[in-house]
Order: C-alpha cells, then structure tokens, then sequence
C-alpha cells in the first residue's frame, strides 16, 4: 500500500535520498505524500497529491539532516488531505511517524489519548502512533524502548519508521507489512528494495514482530520484548538502472516490452532436455524431488496473479490431477475442505495480505505449500516449505504485466514437473521469448484501440484456457481507462450477459487453436456480430476467427500449443489496454485509486 523510506547519516545529501526514494516506491500509493528532515528540529511537510507536490515545497526544508523520513500514501483511513498525509506528529513536533497498515484499535486509542489531553490531527489510524511514543518517552524511555512501548498496545497489520527530535537514528516496526534495511552507508530503511537500490546492493529485510534501530553506524534487531534477533543480509541481484525509465513515456510500456527477456530468465535453467528439473529456494532442490504426486491442488491468489493461477488450475485438471484456483480474500475466511494437498500461493509481491492469510488458513491441511512470486525474500518464502521466483525482476507501474507472463511461465513449469513433462509444451515455451518479440513487433493494438476509444464498456471472451487470459485482458483495461470491462466464458455469454451487446460495446474474442474450444468461440463470436457489436480476434489464425466478414479487427500471434497461447494472448491484451490508456489520456503507470502491493485485508 503505502511507501516509506529513511536515511540516516547523510548529512546533505538526506533530503535528495528521501524525495528519490519517494519516486522510486510512488507505485505504492499516490494519494499525498510528505517528509521530515532534522537534527535537534524535525522540519515536517506534506502535501495532498503525488510525490511532485512535496518535490515542490522541499526548499521548506534542510536539504542536510541527521536523518530523514519520508512517505507515499495510498489512503485507508481518511480522506488523501494534508491533514492525513504522513509524517504525523505528536503534540510537541518531536516525534514523526511514516506508517504503511492498518492500526485496528486505532479508535479506542484515539479516545484513550483524548481523554489525557492529546491534541490528534486528522482522522488516519497513523495519528494515534506519535503520541503513544510521546508518552512512554516521557516515561523515561529511550526512543528504541519508547517504540517497543508503543507497538505493544497497538493492534493489527503494519510497518513504521519513526524519527525523534534530538536522536541520531529512527526506529522502524514491522508487523505484517514488509520493512527492510539498506546495509551500506548511508544506512536506509524502505518498505521496498527499489527505493534503496541505488545506495546498496545488500539489505536486510525484517521479519514480522522485529523492531529495528539504525544509526549512522549500524543497526540493531530486537523482539518487542527488547531480545535480541538476528536476520540474514542479502545481495540484490538486479541494478538500480532495472526501474529507470529510459527512454519510454511510461514504465507499463517498458515492462511489456521486456517480456522477451524476462520470460527468458523465467526459464532459465529450469528444462534439462525433455525433463523440468527446476531449481527452488537457491540449488537446494529440485520441483520433481520436492514435490510427491499431490491428491489435489489448491492455488490461492488475487488480481492478476488469481488469473494466472486459474489457467495452472486448468492445466492440472487436464493431467487429471484435481485442483481449483481460489480468490485469496474468500480463501482466508472461508477455507476450502482440503486434506494433504499441493497448496501454491501466487503473488508477485510477496506480500499480498489476503494470499498470507489465505495460505494460513490451508496450510495445516497441506501435504507442501509452494509460493509463486516475484519478491522471493518477501513474507511469503518464510510461510511456505519452498519457493518458486517468477524473475522478473522489479516491475514499477502498478497495472501488472511482465510479472503475469513470467508467473503464466513459472506455473506451466510446476504443472509440467508435477504431472510429468510434454515435450511440445516444453519446446513452446522455450520459443516463447522470440515468439512474444514477434508479437510485440508485429501486433496491430495501436490502430485498433484508436477505432475503440468510443466504447461505452468492453467485453473479453475465451474458452478453456483462455477464459482466465480474456479475464485478465479486461481487468487491465478497467484498470487502465476506467470503463467497465468483464470477461466471460464465451459459452456462458448468452445466458444473460448478451444484453450487453450494443454498438458502443466493443468484443475482444481470443481464439486459438483449431479444436472444440476454437470451433465454439468463432461460432460465439458470429452470434455476436449479428447484434452489431464491434469485434477485435485476437488469434493465431487456425479458425476463421479472423473472418474480415465477421470481425473488424484482428491482433494475431503465432501458433502454438495452448499452454503458450495463452501467454501470447496475453501480451496482445496488455498492449490494447496500454494503447487505450494512452488515447484516453489516463495515468498509465498510477491509475486511480490503486497500488502496487496490497498489503492490508
């Protein structure tokens, strides 16, 4: 949800390190954002509105500091207001708090503290946090011991940095939300790598009840209880270039683009011959050794990666190995009856809050619990048995796209060592690279969302396993331009969802393949245009689905089997939704409302 970063110990240079980190976690939340740089003093400013805004006002503060802080917020609790935007502080202006959660007894406590006479700005769940600290240090404890104090009557999912006038370091909490510790001077403290890359290549990423105090020389990992705790640093193995934009208008664009790589390193090492033998958690073990031959197999996730997962449903089902793909947040409080199943959660942040939960309802009743992720330090890897990265390295604009391929990719392979390989799929997906390099080359989506831009609402249709791609295709357009979009199993359309169909209502039609599911969607799709809806194919030209007597538009990739179809339908409907966007005039890499990472139930 929202992003935070610190920095301590670099002098002139603080207040330029917090408003680039800032820029660099904006794809957490841009609803207002804020910062505080100080010594003996905490120079506080925010401001409704992205990070632009307090690049605009920070000439209101040092540029030099013992140590800054700094915010992006993406709103849960209060309007996006200067009033709620963070840094809050105490009654005395010397305490600062940057705050990503939800605190959930935050109402009893407000009232608690009104009651002994704090004066509480604003209506966020945040505000109750400096003045707890306020308190215990006028109890007499150390700032360290002041947080510890603080933290232990809080309720809830959260992380927090908080600075004190007069202290030399700051002091973050994690609870549930991700926090981790840039190790090289200056030492820094982020809720997510990118905002510290380009400082340090080692980090430290905190695990839930840690509270850590950095100082310009170092840094120290307690337990609330003040016991000590140890946690492993790490090497980020991509550079800070990986999240510049470079030479292209938007990051979306970028990371589409990238595909051809990344699916390349999705794949890497992982087919030896004719065989998967993929390497999980480091060169440990292997998928085939890992895993025994499941009963059943429950995927949980949410957005994106819950499309991804369903197609992985869909291919176990196909090797008769019974499994379903659950939506995270109806999974965490509402388990499926399971017992001894192969449980994967898929999450390209690792630290989806409904996926945790989900996994935490199931996982005493799974046989292995596997996750599918893009951030493999994240609090996913330390909840399950083993780990798969996606690799696809850091992906910035919020609407998900190489990270949804790369995980389409990393699922195939798990579906391919669990129920034993098939050649062909093996050999597509290793021309999948240079086939998507075609595509992104080659694909008309430009022209063709110029002819869409009129839509009223749009319509994705698929059948087998490109119902969950055509469900994919219309949340990145909703996502992108705003209007409403639905995807439906192109049977299913004309049980009521056909009263759609109007001139205004363009249908994206993904056809691939020439069996019985490509036979019945071109015959869905004549239905369609005989009501006079406006129709994009998206095909590889195996049906006559491209018909220019039934559709209008066709967005074509190539041939191949239907695992790797869907992969390359699905870079057609990235570049339609990019495309619409960009006609549309929409922020594409920050649309409205939404975050990269959601962190909170």
């Amino acid at each position: 949800m929202c992003g935070i970063v610190a920095v301590v110990g670099a002098g002139d240079r603080t207040r330029e390190i917090v408003l680039d980190g800032l820029d660099r976690l904006e794809y957490r939340g841009y609803d207002s954002a804020g910062l505080a740089i100080g010594d003996d003093t905490l120079h506080v400013r925010r401001r409704a509105g992205p990070v632009a805004d307090p690049r605009a006002v920070a000439d209101a503060v040092p540029a030099a500091g013992s140590v800054g802080i700094g915010h992006t917020r993406w709103s849960t609790h209060g309007p996006p207001t200067e009033a709620n935007a963070h840094p809050q502080v105490d009654c005395t202006d010397r305490v600062a708090v940057v705050h990503n959660g939800v605190i959930e007894n935050a109402p009893t406590l407000r009232q608690t503290l009104d009651a002994a006479g704090h004066s509480i700005e604003g209506e966020t769940d945040t505000a109750v946090v400096p003045h707890l600290i306020e308190d215990a240090l006028a109890e007499g404890h150390d700032p360290t011991a002041a947080v510890r104090a603080a933290t232990d009557r809080l309720d809830g999912q959260f992380a927090f940095v908080v600075a004190i006038a007069g202290f030399e370091g700051v002091v973050g909490v994690r609870r549930g939300s991700p926090l981790v510790v840039g190790i090289d001077a200056p030492l820094t403290l982020a809720s997510d790598v990118p905002a510290i890359r380009p400082f340090t290549d080692r980090v430290c990423h905190l695990a839930d009840g840690d509270v850590v105090c950095v100082r310009p020389d170092g840094y120290a990992i307690t337990a609330i209880d003040g016991t000590p705790r140890e946690r492993p640093v790490e090497t980020v193995d991509w550079e800070s270039g990986a999240t510049g934009l470079g030479a292209y208008d938007s990051y979306m664009r970028k990371e589409i683009d990238e595909q051809p790589r990344v699916l390349g390193q999705a794949l890497a090492g992982r087919i030896d011959g004719d065989r998967v033998d993929s390497a999980i958690d480091g060169d440990r073990v292997t998928l085939d050794s890992a895993i025994d031959d499941p009963s059943e197999v429950l995927l949980v996730a949410a957005g994106s990666s819950h499309r991804a997962a369903s197609v992985a449903a869909r291919r176990f089902r196909a090797a008769s190995v019974p499994a379903q793909a659950a939506i995270a947040s109806e999974v965490a409080t509402d388990p499926p009856p399971i017992d001894d199943a192969l449980v994967v959660a898929v999450t390209q942040s690792g630290e989806t809050a409904d996926t945790l939960a989900a996994l935490a309802a199931v996982t005493d009743r799974a046989a292995t619990t596997v996750a599918v992720t893009n951030a493999p330090h994240a609090s996913i890897s330390r909840a399950v048995d083993f780990t798969l990265p996606v690799r696809a390295g850091p992906e910035v604009s919020v609407a998900a796209t190489k990270s949804v391929t790369a995980s389409l990719v990393t699922l195939e392979l798990l579906v391919q060592a669990v129920t034993g390989p098939e050649q062909s799929v093996l050999d597509a997906l290793r021309a999948l690279p240079d086939q998507v390099q075609h595509v992104l080359a080659e694909s008309a989506a430009a022209s063709v969302a110029r002819s869409l831009t009129d839509g009223d609402s749009y319509v994705f249709l698929g059948r087998g396993l490109q119902v969950p791609i055509a469900k994919e295709g219309a949340l990145k357009t909703t996502e992108l331009t705003y209007a409403p979009a639905q995807g439906f199993p192109a049977g299913e359309f004309k049980h009521g969802p056909l009263a759609l169909v109007s001139e205004s209502t363009p249908v994206i039609a993904l056809v691939t393949g020439d069996g019985v599911h490509a036979e019945k969607c071109v015959t869905n799709v004549r239905e369609i245009a005989s009501r006079g809806a406006p129709i994009v194919a998206i095909t590889d030209g195996r049906t006559d689905a491209g018909d220019p007597s039934v559709v209008d538009h066709t967005l074509s990739i190539p041939a191949a089997p239907q695992p790797a179809a869907a992969i390359l339908a699905t870079v057609q409907t990235q570049l339609l939704a990019y495309h619409l966007a960009r006609e549309l005039d929409r922020p594409i890499d920050r649309p409205r409302h939404l975050a990269k990472s959601v962190t909170v139930e």
